[in-house]
């Protein structure tokens, strides 16, 4: 098989490049912004404002209030620290929702709740497109329920779940907080906090530093701290800032949203032009549907699982994933997609081509011709 040249990168959900101008302004920050944010020398009391700065610059893109952005290591430390914290800090509620297709930050964190500390926990199932159902939120809300976290959109199957209704919902029918993981839909489509108590936001999944998040806490949520320090983010999350990543941060979001409505359009006609050419090819299975985020394809080819079909995809040049990078050194079937009732051997032949600005219609064109030599080379149905 003729290897592409050059390598074509299909995964943006799993991370992405750092943004040119993003990288030039951590390098200087570096070299300039050193010192402890909390010394009380000049050079840390400079260091100190630039965070709040960048503070302030994020809770304006987002709508928020200065004091409510707590920055983080990412997602997945956001998503502990809201889904551990809050709870932990409400006293007399021990029932948490989530749904069976989070990431396994969330669905873990969860679990440890149950086991560590008695909570009770509600998996709310997902329909064939991967949504949540209201009406079966509707049901799980009781007295007890003291959080609610799901996500806008998920990170294999692309779907989008209902947030506006999920937050009427949440807030006229229960006194339970409603987090939200932003992690795969900032940067894509509009993200509005109206109404969301607390969200995560990831910094390397929108052109940032890996290692560098936020998470979204309105100022009357209580919260116990994951991790004890001093009175670094407001005596919540203890340990010396990664000021440069911090304060890179604020820029990390205001150039991925301003490319949210330069590009978005664009990745979805790469989308649109991508399932067209997979729907065409006999074999195939669409496991995402066109209502769901416009950078994201999941398929199936049933005759090549996918650890199979990744390794052939990689020598002809693309770089794509089977499922949620923190589960792709698992062999088991997608459990996303079995949560959307498809089959264990759909679910063990799974692709996610995730797509970006930077991609082409030209790579797009070459993908489904690698696709069906492999699909030639390694077995029809």
């Amino acid at each position: 098989m003729l290897r592409v040249q050059p390598r074509v990168y299909f995964d943006h959900a799993s991370t992405t490049n750092i943004n040119p101008d993003v990288l030039k302004v951590y390098e200087h920050l570096l070299e300039t912004m050193y010192v402890n944010s909390e010394s009380l020398y000049e050079e840390g009391t400079q260091v100190h404002d630039q965070m709040e700065k960048a503070r302030a610059a994020i809770a304006g893109l987002l709508g928020c209030k200065p004091r409510e952005v707590m920055f983080t290591g990412g997602s997945s430390e956001s998503n502990s620290t809201a889904i551990k914290g809050v709870p932990l800090a409400v006293k007399g509620r021990k029932h948490i929702i989530t749904s069976c297709v989070e990431h396994s930050s969330v669905l873990n964190a969860c679990a440890q709740m149950e086991r560590l500390f008695g909570y009770r926990i509600t998996y709310l199932p997902v329909n064939g497109q991967g949504i949540v159902s209201v009406d079966d939120l509707k049901a799980a809300l009781d007295e007890d329920t003291v959080l609610v976290s799901l996500m806008l959109v998920n990170n294999e199957s692309g779907a989008i779940n209902p947030m506006d209704e999920i937050k009427e919902i949440v807030k006229k029918q229960s006194h339970a907080y409603l987090h939200a993981d932003l992690t795969q839909a900032i940067g894509k489509i509009p993200c509005s906090l109206k109404d969301i108590d607390l969200a995560s936001i990831s910094a390397h999944k929108i052109e940032g530093l890996k290692g560098s998040g936020v998470l979204i806490k309105k100022e009357y949520v209580p919260l116990e701290p994951l991790i004890s320090g001093g009175e670094q983010e407001q005596g919540l999350r203890g340990g010396t800032a990664n000021a440069a990543a911090d304060m890179v941060f604020a820029k990390t979001l205001r150039l991925a949203l301003e490319n949210e409505k330069k590009y978005g359009a664009y990745v979805k006609s790469l989308r649109d032009r991508l399932l067209d050419g997979l729907e065409a090819i006999d074999g195939i299975e669409i496991n995402s549907s066109r209502a769901g985020v416009g950078c994201l394809v999941n398929f199936s080819y049933e005759a090549i699982p996918s650890e199979v079909m990744q390794n052939a995809l990689n020598r002809a040049g693309f770089m794509v994933s089977a499922r949620s990078t923190c589960e792709s050194n698992s062999n088991n079937p997608s459990y996303v997609l079995k949560a959307m009732g498809y089959s264990d051997r759909r679910a063990s032949s799974c692709i996610r081509v995730s797509l970006g600005y930077q991609n082409t219609a030209e790579e797009i064109d070459a993908f489904l011709n690698a696709l069906k030599e492999i699909i030639h080379t390694y077995g029809e149905l």
